[in-house]
């Protein structure tokens, strides 16, 4: 069977399921599996493929059907232009988080010390270390086995020569600030913000999959918010900043949590589709 052939039988395949994206996945799989680009469909489509590159497209195929997340299934996904490791054990990176990255980096400068709080895949602070320099990063998750793939994230991005260059950063399992040490420059997070009673009605790839810790926001999606704001002054220095992703209609909740707990110049930063996204704003000196 040829690239070709096997790229339409994949594509049917996902099509047939309701796949919004069949054609992108059926690529996207087939390129992962015969170690190609997007190239060979246009240029090398009529080149045969090998029974076991075959097989092993096959089980893939499978396992998109039965709406296994893509990323899940290539172990693999790009965020900040660094490629990540992932599994059922973390949430997948997403664009709209690389703009909480984004404005942190906007803020960070040399030396300053950095805090992950629900660290995931460590996506967000791996990526700030990556793009700053001599900063340090503690990221703290409750989950063991997010853990396993933030280190090795870590030795992956970060590792060797890297560590040297774009400073300290190690992780630690914590419920919340439970094992938080020091003071920071910043704390970012990408909390659980879900409403409970609205998991049940997420695309199967995110409900059935993803790991419903990193998901579930309690009764109102609040729950870490509240959390997190009113510990997080404990742990900020003077004039430390609080960075936080939200649902699109948190906005004002956040910003108000903020505010009564005597944080200033909070401040609202919309995603690429214009709806609300990040939240910040400044620990007092007082």
């Amino acid at each position: 069977m040829t690239y070709e052939e096997l790229y339409c039988r994949g594509r049917d395949r996902l099509t047939a399921v309701g796949i919004e994206e069949a054609e992108l996945d059926a690529r996207l799989l087939l390129e992962y599996i015969c170690g190609t680009d997007r190239n060979e469909l246009l240029v090398h489509g009529d080149r045969e493929v090998e029974d076991g590159k075959r097989t092993a497209y096959e089980e893939l195929l499978a396992g998109r059907e039965k709406r296994i997340p893509l990323q899940y299934l290539t172990g693999v996904q790009v965020f900040m232009g660094l490629e990540f490791l992932v599994n059922e054990a973390v949430l997948i990176p997403r664009q709209d988080t690389e703009i909480l990255v984004e404005e942190v980096l906007r803020y960070l400068h040399d030396g300053m010390r950095i805090l992950d709080m629900c660290t995931g895949s460590g996506c967000i602070l791996i990526s700030l270390l990556y793009y700053t320099n001599d900063c340090e990063g503690v990221g703290l998750d409750i989950s063991e086995t997010a853990l396993k793939v933030a280190e090795e994230n870590r030795g992956k991005l970060l590792g060797g020569e890297l560590q040297e260059r774009h400073g300290r950063i190690h992780f630690e399992q914590s419920d919340l600030f439970e094992q938080a040490a020091g003071l920071f420059d910043v704390i970012v997070c990408n909390p659980p913000y879900i409403r409970t009673d609205e998991l049940r009605t997420l695309m199967p790839e995110v409900g059935k999959y993803e790991p419903v810790n990193a998901l579930d926001g309690g009764e109102d999606g609040l729950s870490f918010y509240r959390k997190i704001v009113e510990e997080s002054k404990k742990h900020l220095c003077g004039g430390g900043m609080l960075f936080f992703e939200i649902g699109c209609e948190q906005a004002e909740a956040v910003c108000g949590l903020m505010k009564s707990a005597g944080f200033e110049a909070i401040n609202v930063v919309k995603d690429y589709s214009g709806l609300d996204r990040i939240v910040y704003g400044t620990r007092g000196f007082a």
